[in-house]
């Protein structure tokens, strides 16, 4: 392998600043409850309406400032999501089998009783996340899903983020942003009730505070900036290539963009294509500065180091511009979402395909994979047995526990083989 172009770090690491403000403004919000809220509301937002809750009404008037044609578009979208998150759950199947004689084992799986969902706004009004969040939660079978949105300024909320929030099944809507919108959801401030789990991306208070807030409730996952890498062969066509780079190096100036390629001239062709497209992009000011600082080129000897270089990195998107794919399909390990062929891009699963766009960074796709419906199900365990299976169990348990010297656990053993040793007992 050889670096072609060599980029910045890309690992999503704590700020230490950043904990000790998300700390003290998480305990002043649980000691101070709604008037903290308010508090920080104005001071970060500039936001103090009566109520941070949406009524019916408001609702229905942000939705019916609306184009038609986003409202269908938005329902295409979330039909697709809905759709695939339906197919997710109808892999996950009870289980119970008789493992020995008498001896019933199982296993069910059990939606947690209520989530909460953060849709980002900032640089961006990315409504399509209300999907990602809400719908699998509610396709799971979660009874309240709480949806909160950052305030638009001088404007209130984004309607096309309302409308998202409210076709996907959110109970209650909240314009709110920030720690303090992360810490009503989890403390359960004023006028809601604790959630079991915080899902949805944000900026790096949020995902600071859904790290401090880990173990008080759950978390999805913790989202650092996104990242795309490209595999690419000679066959590719390199202004596709350039082009999906810069599509999530417009994210944000943190962006990891990598590319990874077999030969230095189509690093030139696509660099090349990367520096014209570039010159004329929209969203220039914040995707040049992603390319510079952190893009990456790599060349590869062969698909296989091509392989290891890919897992390693570990990328949220990958894509494949190969004329091969099956061989990469079967050999990769480590991504959140893999696009496969140039037909695909990373934004068709942001905004529409049908899969979750809230996935792994910071190669954290080494160890788990992004939101699904089956983040919202417990998968909980029990055991039945007959009184014979009761006795032989308990003679091998009493053993056991003789050997790791907890006798207490070994006399509820005893006491079961002592009362089903008779004959005949049932």
């Amino acid at each position: 392998m050889r670096m072609f172009k060599e980029g910045g770090h890309r690992l999503f690491e704590r700020d230490p600043e950043t904990a000790r403000v998300v700390g003290e403004m998480l305990a002043e919000l649980e000691a101070h409850g709604l008037e903290a809220v308010r508090r920080y509301s104005r001071k970060f937002d500039h936001w103090d309406p009566p109520s941070f809750e949406l009524d019916e009404a408001q609702v229905r008037e942000a939705i019916g400032r609306l184009d038609p044609q986003v409202l269908r578009d938005t329902d295409f979208c979330q039909d697709n999501v809905r759709a695939f998150a339906r197919a997710q759950l109808a892999t996950l199947r009870p289980l119970e089998v008789e493992l020995r004689p008498g001896v019933v084992l199982g296993h069910r799986h059990i939606p947690v009783g209520a989530v909460g969902a953060y849709v980002p706004g900032g640089r961006y009004p990315m409504f399509g996340s209300a999907q990602m969040s809400i719908i699998p939660a509610k396709i799971a079978g979660v009874r309240s899903v709480l949806a909160f949105t950052p305030p638009v300024k001088g404007v209130g909320w984004y309607p096309a983020t309302i409308n998202a929030m409210k076709k996907a099944g959110a109970d209650r809507i909240f314009v709110l942003g920030g720690v303090p919108a992360i810490a009503m959801m989890a403390f359960g401030l004023g006028v809601v009730e604790p959630v079991d789990i915080l899902c949805g991306a944000g900026n790096r208070f949020v995902a600071e505070a859904k790290r401090q807030l880990f173990g008080r409730c759950g978390i999805d996952l913790l989202a650092g900036p996104t990242e795309i890498l490209v595999i690419a062969d000679d066959r590719a066509d390199p202004r596709l290539s350039a082009c999906d780079l810069l599509g999530q190096a417009e994210h944000d100036p943190n962006s990891g963009v990598a590319l990874i390629c077999f030969s230095e001239g189509f690093a030139r062709a696509c660099l090349s294509e990367l520096e014209a497209q570039l010159a004329v992009l929209p969203t220039r000011e914040v995707a040049e500065v992603s390319w510079r600082d952190n893009g990456r080129i790599y060349l590869a000897e062969d698909r296989e180091e091509a392989a290891a270089l890919a897992d390693d990195y570990a990328p949220e998107h990958l894509e494949l511009h190969v004329s091969d794919p099956d061989f990469f399909f079967e050999r990769l390990r480590n991504y959140g979402s893999l696009f496969i062929g140039e037909e695909t891009t990373v934004a068709y699963g942001d905004k529409c395909i049908g899969t979750n766009h809230i996935l792994p960074t910071s190669r954290a796709a080494r160890y788990t994979g992004g939101l699904w419906v089956g983040k919202f199900l417990k998968t909980v365990t029990y055991q039945r047995m007959s009184r014979e299976a009761s006795r032989e169990i308990g003679e091998v348990t009493e053993r056991q526990c003789a050997v790791e010297r907890m006798l207490a656990h070994g006399i509820t053993a005893r006491v079961r083989v002592q009362r089903y040793g008779g004959v005949g007992a049932d």
